[in-house]
């Protein structure tokens, strides 16, 4: 089965109402998007959710790019989730006009938003999800360096906070 073998292996999704509720809200605002191998785009929040051990960390990675990357705004968050949810959604948004690596230092902030970062890093950085597609070597070379650079910033904020 397709999907069983996207998602990592000994690992559960946390099922409760409101997990079930950000999951059908990123299903229906990621509809009709894909990644670059052409995988529908849902596929990469649900991976990092398998990964997350509670309620609140798999809603904030099912809709870690709900407000980058659809119509949804916070207002639309806020109805169904708690502050803390919306706020490290917010957090992990970024902003075109936001320098990447500046908003990777501010997200620092939020030991949630680390951890949701680091699976997104990690899942972004997996090449084998680029099967279907050649990009340039420039812009691998691109990625590599702009997820390497972010990866060292998370990792040392957590280094000189002892976390």
């Amino acid at each position: 089965m397709l999907i069983r073998r996207l998602l990592p292996q000994n690992k559960k999704m946390v099922y409760t109402p409101l997990t079930i509720k950000a999951m059908k809200l990123a299903y229906k605002a990621h509809e009709g998007q894909f990644d670059q191998s052409g995988v529908p785009y849902i596929f990469h929040p649900i991976h990092l959710a398998e990964q997350m051990e509670d309620e609140t960390t798999t809603c904030i990675a099912l809709l870690h790019d709900v407000l980058e990357d659809t119509p949804l705004t916070v207002q639309d968050l806020e109805k169904d989730f708690s502050e803390e949810i919306v706020q490290t959604v917010l957090l992990l948004t970024h902003a075109p006009s936001d320098d990447y690596l500046d908003y990777v230092r501010r997200l620092c902030q939020s030991p949630l938003a680390r951890k949701v970062k680091l699976a997104d890093i990690a899942h972004n950085t997996d090449e084998t999800r680029l099967s279907g597609t050649t990009p340039a070597p420039e812009q691998l070379k691109h990625w590599r360096t702009k997820y390497a650079a972010a990866l060292k910033i998370i990792r040392e904020y957590e280094a000189e906070h002892g976390v």
